[in-house]
Formats: structure tokens, sequence, C-alpha cells
């Protein structure tokens, strides 16, 4: 479909809003908006060298457009691995379940920043097809001294 077709059908959807159809021509116009993006963005991603396309992936903006249109060119696991990588704190990834869409999440150090929802907000663009995130926390290392501790510190 052409730009001007679409230009013509979405001058059709909004002349039926005009005249009471409000939910059908709505949704019409969403589903040939969202034809128009994909088609253009499928032949962008055709066209763009693969080096190009990868710095491009870590764009949110570019990496949610792209999986809504089915155009990603990675997997659910390396978008899951992708978004990961974006945190400010070690977080690796010990699973997903693709049936359930959980994910399950390690912290590599003991960490202090990232909540579940933060994690669940950087995975929404880059893999919205995980539902849940679980987080397993890093275990907490003993400090092991070479000498006995002082008073001062043992207060």
């Amino acid at each position: 479909m052409t730009a001007e077709q679409t230009g013509l059908r979405i001058q059709e959807a909004l002349d039926r809003l005009a005249d009471g159809g409000a939910q059908e021509a709505g949704e019409q116009l969403v589903r040939d908006l969202m034809e128009l993006y994909g088609d253009g963005l499928a032949r962008l991603v055709r066209a763009v060298p693969a080096p190009a396309l990868d710095r491009l992936l870590d764009d949110p903006a570019v990496a949610g457009l792209l999986v809504l249109h089915d155009l990603h060119p990675e997997d659910a696991t390396a978008r899951i691995r992708r978004a990961l990588a974006t945190l400010p704190e070690p977080v690796e990834l010990a699973g997903y379940d693709e049936g359930t869409g959980t994910v399950r999440l390690r912290r590599t150090r003991g960490g202090c920043g990232c909540s579940e929802q933060d994690l669940e907000d950087v995975l929404a663009c880059h893999a919205p097809e995980v539902t849940a995130v679980e987080l397993e926390q890093a275990p907490q290392l003993l400090q092991i001294s070479t000498r006995p501790p002082t008073p001062a510190e043992a207060r």
C-alpha cells in the first residue's frame, strides 16, 4: 500500500468519525497507520547495514517500534540480555520461560539500585512478552579479616 492509498483510507476513516461511526473508524485508522509504519520500517531494516542496525537496537524507541511491528531481528532472550546491559548495576539472566513470559534474573553483586519495577520498565520496550520478573538476590559474602577486630571495631 502506498502512502497516498493510506492517506485516502485515513481520510475515509475520519469522515466516518464525523458521521457517528467513531469506534469502527478509529480502529480502522489505527490499523492503516500501523500498516503504513510497518511497511516503512521493514524497508529501513532491510536497507540499514548490520553494524548500524545493531547500534539502533539499543535505542528503546527504535527497539520498541521494531518489536511492535515484529521486525526486531533478535529473539526474546537476546532482547532481554540487551535490555539488562543498559542497567546501572549488573543483573544476569537466570532463565526465561516463553510459555509464561516469566524471566528470572540474578544480581551479580549485592546491588542497591534496581527494583523489580525498574527491571520491568527496562524490559517493557525491548521484550514486551515478559509478563513477570523474578529477582534472585546475590548471596551476601562475609568479610574475612586477617586480624581480630579492635575494641572500637567490635562495638
